[in-house]
């Protein structure tokens, strides 16, 4: 007795079913858990190289602490603020600071104020403001010996006012000419607005 073709085909049907069924049911839940697994893998991975650092951290957490305390106690940076108990003084040292500045740059100081402390600024600041009168060499010498200078000062503002008069030349016929040519003899006349810090200042 020979077997009907449809029934052999379905029986092959049957029979791939039976193993095809359960590989796609596994692949169904392999792929994602080997997806999710690779991703918890990178997880990990990162955490331990955070932990690493951290744990890096902690280790140099006990010198870190020891150049701080030697930073606290070490006074060399001290230089570079006024150290006054009031603002006042503070201001009186940098009065004579600029003073000492613009004497030692050929220039002459002809007014200098100390200007209101703003209690926002932290580290306190004092502020003065001078005018002095020289030559463009001496304005460049004041700026260079401002930024040299010991404590810290900076400048503010700036404005400078030439007492250069201009002339008006003759031409061949004796008239003036439109053309205005500066005498180069005059000074200059600067005001400054210079600011330095201070330590443990006060009002």
């Amino acid at each position: 007795m020979t077997t009907n073709p449809p029934s052999r085909l379905l029986c092959l049907s049957v029979l791939a079913a039976v193993f095809v069924l359960p590989l796609l049911l596994l692949a169904a839940v392999a792929i994602p858990w080997a997806t999710r697994v690779s991703e918890l893998n990178e997880t990990i991975a990162t955490h331990e190289d955070q932990l690493r650092r951290y744990r890096r951290l902690v280790q140099s957490l006990p010198t870190l602490q020891a150049e701080l305390e030697q930073a606290r106690t070490n006074n060399a940076f001290e230089a570079f603020y006024f150290k006054a108990p009031t603002q006042a003084l503070a201001g009186a040292q940098l009065q004579g600071l600029v003073q000492e500045i613009v004497s030692g740059s050929a220039g002459r100081l002809i007014s200098t104020q100390i200007l209101p402390e703003e209690k926002k600024d932290d580290p306190p600041l004092v502020r003065v403001r001078t005018q002095i009168q020289g030559s463009t060499e001496t304005l460049l010498e004041v700026l260079y010996r401002l930024e040299q200078a010991r404590p810290f000062l900076f400048v503010e503002r700036l404005s400078i006012r030439s007492s250069a008069r201009p002339t008006m030349p003759e031409d061949n016929v004796g008239r003036a000419r439109r053309r205005v040519i500066a005498n180069q003899g005059g000074e200059l006349t600067v005001r400054l607005d210079i600011h330095g810090f201070v330590l443990g200042g006060g009002s």
